[in-house]
Parts: structure tokens; sequence; C-alpha cells
């Protein structure tokens, strides 16, 4: 395959930046396309998909690369890679952004906060917008605006025939009920239209390490008090071996979020604590790793509908792995669970215990370590976040008549299954 072949650039192996190009998140992932697509814009994605289906390439799409499984690159197969589509225009006075489907997070967040805007976003900025997004979406904002996949207005997506086609709730509506939370699995969205919101540019973390003699009693008081937490604010916790942290994160005047830094002073014995205004900008990129992209990686992940008190002593009997809870609720919930295939509204916590580490000799026992400990909080879990599956069946994130309808759009836009190599629902045509 030639460099002429496309109008496009083609990167093979052997090629300058073929290896930089091939690389994500997860170390763990060392594959080798035959060839990687870098698209400048949509009919560049178009041809891409044709010329592989021609060559018979197996496809991959890669943005941010964050996905665990390494979905973005193929064996020997084609990686369209969008990362070079990473334009984002905001209309201010309408509150609308356009987001072209390469774009990261921290590039729809800087255009956004020049005018004191934001939507729901996660919490790396170096994430792919559109993996992110057509998962649901999982941010600082969420309890207050919805998920990422409730502010999208319009996808424009490319199909395994390589047409270009525009979903919205006019236009291709039950397509645009299966990108709200339905994966990558019907296209390649090589264009988003998002909804805006006003929230200024000014937050609040506030972060307590409490006696670990007291940490079931101050779980069982983080969790009654989230139950009755202003939407601004997104509790978290996390521990790690005998270690327990809990808090919050608050987007909005952070003088309005004084109050629960009182009440969590209150939940114990506080040993350590860090409570820190910052601009949102700050917050949506303190969780980058410098070297995010060296690490080998693995994790699990669980939604709990409630935390019942034999569920926190099971978390707390951690093995030294990380593991964390964000609280979901207020405006998550708000949106009927018919209107997008986004699931499990009713979720009070996302759970994800997760390791990483550098040597390849210890991934036997990293990952087992993981694994063992998500196992002991299964009967706790009532599904998972389809971006946070590793291996288990998608049936976890989506209940049986949402598989169901997700199955016949996949019948519908991709009979034959071309974009496989994500969360993926078979067609059964």
């Amino acid at each position: 395959m030639t460099a002429t072949t496309l109008t496009l650039d083609l990167l093979q192996p052997g090629d300058a930046g073929y290896d930089e190009a091939r690389s994500v998140w997860n170390a763990m992932i060392d594959r080798h396309p035959a060839v990687i697509a870098r698209c400048r814009d949509t009919a560049d994605v178009a041809a891409a998909v044709r010329l592989a289906q021609a060559r018979g390439l197996e496809i991959a799409v890669r943005c941010g690369g964050h996905s665990i499984a390494g979905h973005a690159v193929p064996e020997g197969g084609m990686m369209i890679d969008l990362t070079p589509m990473n334009e984002v225009r905001v209309d201010a006075d309408r509150q609308i952004a356009w987001i072209q489907g390469g774009a990261l997070l921290g590039e729809l967040d800087r255009a956004a906060q020049a005018h004191g805007l934001a939507t729901t976003a996660g919490n790396v900025s170096h994430t792919g917008v559109g993996g992110l997004t057509l998962g649901g979406g999982m941010g600082w904002l969420a309890r207050q605006f919805g998920l990422a996949c409730d502010n999208v207005i319009s996808y424009e997506l490319v199909t395994a025939a390589g047409d270009v086609v525009t979903a919205s709730a006019t236009e291709n509506p039950e397509l645009f009920w299966g990108l709200r939370g339905g994966g990558g699995n019907f296209g390649i969205v090589t264009a988003f239209e998002f909804r805006l919101h006003h929230v200024g540019t000014r937050t609040l973390v506030a972060e307590f390490t409490y006696d670990w003699a007291e940490a079931f009693a101050v779980m069982q008081g983080w969790r009654d008090l989230n139950a009755t937490a202003p939407r601004q604010a997104t509790f978290t916790a996390s521990v790690r071996g005998e270690e327990l942290t809990v808090g919050f994160v608050w987007v909005g005047d952070p003088a309005d979020g004084a109050a629960l830094v009182t009440a969590f002073r209150e939940l114990g014995t506080v040993v350590a604590e860090k409570v820190e205004e910052m601009p949102y900008l700050t917050l949506q990129s303190r969780e980058d790793s410098v070297q995010g992209h060296r690490y080998r990686r693995y994790w699990k992940g669980h939604y709990f509908k409630s935390l019942p008190d034999a569920a926190i002593r099971a978390l707390l009997r951690n093995p030294g792995v990380g593991a964390s809870l964000q609280a979901y609720g207020g405006a998550i919930a708000d949106v009927p669970d018919h209107e997008a295939a986004f699931s499990h509204r009713d979720t009070q916590f996302e759970f994800v215990t997760a390791t990483r580490w550098e040597d390849p000799a210890d991934d036997a026992e990293r990952i087992a370590t993981v694994r063992g400990y998500a196992a002991t909080l299964d009967r706790y879990a009532g599904g998972a976040y389809v971006n946070t599956l590793n291996g288990e069946s998608v049936s976890r994130a989506f209940p049986p008549a949402k598989m169901a309808r997700l199955t016949a759009l996949k019948n519908a836009y991709d009979p034959t299954n071309v974009f496989h190599l994500n969360q993926n629902i078979r067609p059964t045509v």
C-alpha cells in the first residue's frame, strides 16, 4: 500500500512517527497495524473505511487511546487515526460547541472555558471526546447537567458502507438513541454538536484522610451525607491498603461548598486534609499523569445501586490496589431510562479498582489481585459502565431490552460487524 493510495496521510511500519502513532495509554498494548490512516476530515475517514474493507483489513479507531483493552490498535489491520481532527468551535451566545471526532477533552474544555462555559467531560484532559461520550461520559458536571451523551445535540457519523449520516432527535432518531451510550458500534463519529452551560471558572476540591480505625464509620457517614448533597458536589472516596480518603469536588462558587467542608471534618478523626480552590481547567487536568503512557494498566468496575454496610466492609478489605468511588445521581437520574442507550441511571456510586506497573514480569500478579478484589464486590453490583468493561460481557452495561434494541441498530448499520474493536454488540443478520 503506497502513500498515493489516498490523499490522507498513511503510516506503515518503519515510517517516521509510526511507533508513536500506534502507542496508546495502556503500555500493555503493543500491536502493529499494517497501516495507520491519519485522517484530516470526514471525507478522509469515509475513504479510509472503504479502503480497509476493499483490502480486507480489520478496522480500529483511535482518538485519545484510553481504552484499557487497547481497542484503538489492530494487529495487522488499519488504525483510523482521528487525532488530526481536533478542531473545536464555540458559539458562546448560543452555548453550543462543534467538535471534530479526534478532539481531546482538554481541547474542548479550553475552548469553552474562554467564555466561562463547559459541558460534562471526564477527569483526564488527554482522554478522547469521542470514546468518552459514546460510552455515556461521566464527569464533574454530570450531577448538574447530565452525562456527556445527554448534552449532545447531534452526531456526524461515517457508516460501515462509507456513507456520512447525521443523527439527532429529529434525524435518524433511533441511531441518535443508540449513540447515546452504545459505544462505537455503529460507525465512526467525525463530529459532535454539544450543548454548553454557564459554570464559571472556579471550583473547590476537598479531600480528607482519616484514622484507619474509624474507616468503617467514616464511610457510613460519607454514604449518608451523599444522599442529601447539592448537585454542585460530586462525592469521591478512595482506599488503598489501610488508607481511606473521602471528599468532594464542587463546581461553582467555592464559598457555597464551605458547609460541606465542615460536615466532612465531623465524619471522624482527620489525619490529613487538602481543601483547595482551583480553576476549572486545573481541576480537569489535575489527574493527568506526566508519564501516563509508560505504565501497564488493568482495572475492573462496578455500578452500585446502594452501598450497604456489608459492601463497605468488603471495600475496606483492600489488598493494596487503587479503588475509588464516585457519586452519581442528580441530573444523571433525571433522564428517563428509555431516552438513551446508556443504562443504570439509578446508580448511586461507580466503583473502579485499578493498578499500574512497569515490569511485564508483574503482569499476572497485578491482574489477579485486581480481579480477586473486584470479585469480592460482585454481589453488591448492579451493572457496570461500558467504558470500564475489561473482558466482561457487554450485557453488564445493558439490560436485555436495550441489548435487543442495540442489536437491531447494529443489524441496520453494521450487519457484518466491521466495527467490532469496541465493547462489541454483535449483529444477528
